[in-house]
């Protein structure tokens, strides 16, 4: 940082800390305490996780219903297996841990015991994409990517708080396996100002514009209605097709908003160019015979990710607001 700068220096604590921007609303662990709620009219529904309660917001739930809490250690494996067997006992297991764990280190457990068994287990995992400073080892900018070839597994990625709070009880009213990307701690509430509802399965068009069609998942969706507010100042209008299930993918949303007038098409979201909804996109798009005036993606790269203060992280791969608009002119 230079001396005449008058950005403020940040601190470690940076690298971990929540997504919110400054005086942005927040609510505490919608996950956790949504599940808590739900589990008062569901006693089929038990919480695990693999050492990381507290930091997947179950500790909430844990506190709450601690007979139906189930603590299983660093083993995330032993985790998913666990699950699996609950599950088959008639139980509506929700279990959490990291996404790199579930991802990388459970991904065998994950397809041969809950998914090829279509059991009915719930996976909600924190620090999805971009969403800690720790490095690759922490963070799971490729899950999606790693999970779309399951069979059967349904994807979730929302954006907000309302979002994590709504799809709590979608995940559990829906038969099968799914795949939840968490957002814990202090997250953003942003969607109660459109109107919206959660559904597995459908897209939502949040705000309408004819320049620019932004199709977005998980906190991309905030950035890209924040950069849509941004650009209208600046005379381009933009729309914001918010797509919180990655599978089963709304295709016919989706082909509906791209058909519908000439425009620009990003899609934005916290994950690898590789693997994620871009290229779910992308295919449904060139299956269906449909050009779009333009295609543009907004991705992390195919790369190992630096360590480092979030709000730096964000900039330097292009998934901050500021950088989204910045694309966005250059690409009009």
């Amino acid at each position: 940082m230079n001396s005449t700068s008058t950005a403020p220096r940040l601190k470690t604590s940076a690298m971990i800390a929540s997504i919110a921007d400054d005086n942005q609303r927040t609510e505490t662990a919608p996950f956790g305490h949504a599940l808590a709620e739900l589990a008062k009219q569901r006693p089929d529904i038990v919480g695990m996780s693999a050492d990381l309660a507290k930091y997947t917001d179950l500790h909430i739930f844990a506190q709450a219903h601690p007979e139906r809490f189930f603590q299983m250690g660093m083993a995330e494996q032993l985790l998913m297996g666990a699950a699996g067997g609950m599950a088959k006992e008639g139980f509506t297991p929700f279990v959490t841990t990291y996404a790199v764990f579930a991802s990388r280190r459970a991904y065998d457990f994950i397809h041969q015991v809950i998914a090829e068994e279509n059991l009915n287990v719930k996976i909600a995992c924190a620090l999805p994409g971009l969403t800690t400073g720790y490095g690759p080892s922490h963070q799971a900018t490729e899950d999606i990517a790693i999970f779309r070839g399951v069979p059967a597994l349904t994807i979730l990625d929302p954006c907000d708080a309302l979002d994590t709070r709504q799809a709590v009880a979608a995940m559990a009213d829906h038969p099968g396996p799914v795949y939840m990307r968490l957002l814990r701690g202090k997250v953003p509430l942003v969607l109660d100002e459109y109107d919206y509802q959660f559904e597995i399965g459908r897209a939502k068009l949040l705000c309408d514009g004819d320049d620019v069609l932004f199709i977005s998942s998980g906190l991309m969706t905030m950035r890209a209605l924040d950069a849509a507010k941004i650009l209208r100042e600046q005379g381009i209008s933009a729309a914001v097709l918010h797509s919180p299930t990655i599978k089963p993918l709304d295709s016919d949303t989706i082909l509906a908003q791209v058909q519908r007038r000439p425009r620009l098409v990003v899609v934005a979201e916290n994950h690898s160019s590789i693997g994620g909804l871009g290229e779910a996109v992308a295919h449904t798009l060139l299956m269906a015979g449909v050009t779009p005036a333009g295609f543009r993606h907004i991705a992390l790269p195919d790369a190992f990710l630096d360590a480092g203060a979030l709000p730096t992280l964000h900039d330097r791969y292009g998934i901050s607001t500021s950088s989204i608009c910045q694309s966005v002119r250059s690409w009009l």
